[in-house]
Parts: C-alpha cells; structure tokens; sequence
C-alpha cells in the first residue's frame, strides 16, 4: 500500500524583508529625483540679474531618509492590518465607539461653531480664521452638489465665485444697493453662468467635461483682467459697502448698532457680525443640499452619478438634470463670493485663480463626495492646516501633498465615504407572479 499523498494548498504569504526593503530604496530613489531639484538645489536671481544658486543637500539626505522609513513602516502596517476582504483587527467595542463618535461629532461641531465668538471674542485672528474656513465650507458644499451628488467634475468653479464677488461689487458700487438686496442677485446671475456652462456641456462627461470647465473658469478670469471698463482689470474694485444689521449700519457713529443698543463701539462686532452671516449662508446651503437630495431631482442627481446610461434608460431628463445641478451649485458659489466681495472690500482677478477651485475640489474629494460632514471637515483641516504650518514656509505644500497622498491611499472615499442613496427600501417586498407573468412585466 501507498501513503496517501495530500496535495499542497496554496498559502498566502506577506512580502518578505527583502520585497519590503527593495521596495522602500525604489521610493527612496524616486525621492531623490523629484526632490533634488526641489529641495537639494535652490536657485535666484542675483542682485545685478545673474542667476546664484545654493545647496541644501543635508534637507535632501533627511527627506529622502524619511521617504525610506516611510515606505517600510507602511508596508509593516499593511501587513498587521492585513490583506483588503479580510476581518480588521479592531474590536467591537472600538468600533461602536467610533459609531457613536461619528453621529455625534455633528452637532458638537455646530455648537462648538456657534460659541466660537464668544469664547475667542478677543483673538481677532481665530475669528478671521473662521470666516475663511466657512467660506471654503459653504464653496464645498455648494460644488459637492455638481460633483459630489451629480457626479458632474468641475474643474472651473472659481469662476461663479467671481461672478457673485464682482456682482455684488458692481451693483453695489455703481447702483448703491444693498447687501441684502445685492445677494440674491449675485447668486441669480451665478445661476445663470451655471446654465451658461451647462449647455455646451451636456454631451461630455469625464476628463472632457473636466477640461471644458476649465477652460471656463480661466475664460471668466481673463475677462475681468481685460474688460478694464466695467470690472477695472487688473487693479480690482475697491470701496466695496460694508453688509449691515437690516440697515443699521456697524459703525461707531450716533446712528449705528453700538450706539442704539447703548454699548460701547468695538471694531469686533463687525467681525462677529460676518461670522454669524457667513455660518448662516453655510447652514443655508447645507439644509437646501439636504432637501434637495429628498426631492425627486435629487434622486436624479444620484442616478446620473452612478450611471448616465441607466439614468436615461429609466426616463430621467439628463439635460435639466445637469443644468439644475450646475446651476445649484453657481448660485451657492455666488452667495459665498458676495460674501468675499463685502469682507474684504476689495476684490481683484488674483483672488480668483485656479488654484482656488483646485481647493475646493480637494476639499470636495479628501471629504468624502456627498457627505456634507466631511466636506466641512475637509475644510477645516485644509484651511486650519495651511495656518497651521504657516511657518514652514518652504515645506508647507510638500507636507500637505503627501498628507492627500496618504488619505487618498488609506481612505480612498475621503474622510467620509457617503456614496448611499437618499431613499431605498428598507425591506425586500414580494411581487405578485400575475404583475411579472408574461405581457404583464
């Protein structure tokens, strides 16, 4: 008699030391390439023209050395984490608890915005600092609806953002209207940009629709630097009105807020009175975003971005179902750039270039597209991080690039992945055999 023989199963095995080393001296020689330049040589122009140039080849040696240690320390945490459709190694408990953290961080977030101004009445920074954050919150919001919940990628958004600033700029200036009354103006014509926009590009979609929205935001851009006569070109318009209470102007005049409530005059209530105005533009566009998506057009938008095809398919009008969404996402983009317009004052092209709308795309992606929490998280990192590491002045967009690279790899979805429809069933229903039955379904 023979032995039985037991055939050999295949076992997976986790990448070796040398696969792991191997690895991380290709992303170290990677490194050096892209950062020699970057990094290891610096050059200027000389005083009389010439070009001087110094080197920093101890910074190279340290960020290359970072990059090594870097890629074997990822590849040392794939393998305890373990290979993608098996069980994570975090408890139960654990993950209840980051259940119960995630439907809370909402509103903590919210009070914790409200009470912003009081606690930090007297650090003007902070307060201006978060002006400027939910301003990138309300432009998140309002372009998570064209590619977050239509799946539409626009590239040139910062141009309805300038076509609100110099709206409200412009009527303001000329026509002596008023905030409240320039506002809804600002983001009607936004809207019909918004329109403008979508016609030409109802039949593209992917990285055609992304280069033709491009194209858009830099056209708009090189008409305000041109048309000299209107928007004033390059030098901008300046003496823009200041927004008031209802009309009560925030002065410290007889006849302004300070002095018909009886306290004294404090060039902080102005800024409190824009943080407040800029919060509730913000939770404005977050509760229409969240209407919407109930309503039957925006079960249309989800449709759209999960399939154009099957949207037609099932009879939906792809056409207004794209201008819609664009126009939606124009009109909240004007609302916020009317706000610029009356924060700072002044506005001029250099505040509208790509690199704006780049962003807020970031912000729309890094978030997690159609999640609205993470869109406003998103933002805070982003814009509350660029603060932050204001001080590393020369390292400050490198940190940041590999802090997206590292997301984009461990959360692929953003922050918050929300990508579930609005409405769906919640339980299966049985169906009559005489509603499928042949020349009935």
């Amino acid at each position: 008699m023979t032995a039985p023989t037991s055939e050999a199963t295949p076992v997976s095995r986790a990448p070796g030391i040398a696969f792991i080393f191997r690895k991380a001296l290709i992303s170290a020689l990677v490194a050096l390439v892209l950062f020699s330049l970057m990094i290891g040589i610096r050059t200027e122009a000389g005083p009389s023209g010439q070009l001087i140039y110094w080197t920093r080849f101890g910074d190279l040696a340290a960020m290359v050395a970072a990059v090594f240690g870097g890629s074997i320390a990822v590849e040392l945490l794939r393998q305890w984490w373990g290979p993608v459709g098996t069980i994570r190694i975090v408890p139960p408990a654990v993950q209840s608890a980051l259940a119960v953290a995630r439907r809370g961080i909402a509103p903590v977030l919210l009070i914790f915005t409200f009470l912003v101004p009081v606690i930090f009445y007297d650090q003007r920074y902070i307060l201006d600092l978060g002006i400027l954050v939910l301003t990138y919150v309300m432009l998140g919001w309002g372009l998570n609806v064209v590619v977050g919940l239509a799946g539409l990628l626009d590239l040139g958004y910062v141009a309805f953002y300038a076509v609100g600033a110099y709206s409200y700029a412009l009527l303001a200036t000329n026509f002596g209207l008023s905030f409240w009354v320039c506002l809804p103006l600002a983001g009607i014509l936004a809207a019909l940009w918004g329109v403008m926009l979508g016609f030409p590009v109802l039949r593209l979609r992917g990285d055609y629709l992304a280069i033709v929205t491009l194209a858009f935001g830099e056209i708009i851009r090189l008409v305000i630097i041109n048309w000299q006569s209107l928007t004033g070109g390059p030098n901008g318009v300046s003496g823009i009105p200041r927004p008031t209470f209802f009309g009560i102007p925030l002065t410290p005049g007889d006849d302004g807020l300070a002095a018909k409530l009886g306290i004294e005059f404090s060039p902080t209530h102005r800024i409190v009175f824009l943080f407040y105005l800029i919060l509730a533009l913000a939770l404005l566009t977050n509760w229409v975003t969240i209407r919407l998506r109930r309503l039957p057009i925006g079960r249309a938008w989800e449709a759209l971005r999960e399939d154009e095809v099957a949207c037609r398919a099932l009879g939906i009008n792809t056409t207004t179902t794209k201008l819609t969404a664009f126009a939606t996402g124009a009109m909240f983009g004007g609302f916020a750039g009317a706000f610029f317009a009356t924060r700072q004052g002044f506005i001029s092209p250099e505040s509208f270039t790509f690199q704006e709308s780049a962003l807020v795309l970031a912000i729309v992606v890094l978030g997690g597209m159609g999640s609205q929490l993470g869109v406003a998280l998103a933002a805070l990192t982003m814009i509350g991080g660029f603060e932050l590491f204001r001080g590393f002045d020369q390292y400050r967009m490198l940190v940041f690039g590999v802090a997206m690279v590292l997301l984009m790899i461990w959360r692929p979805r953003g922050l918050i992945g929300h990508r579930a429809p609005t409405v769906f069933l919640q339980h299966s229903q049985a169906i009559s055999s005489d509603l499928v039955k042949e020349g009935h379904g």
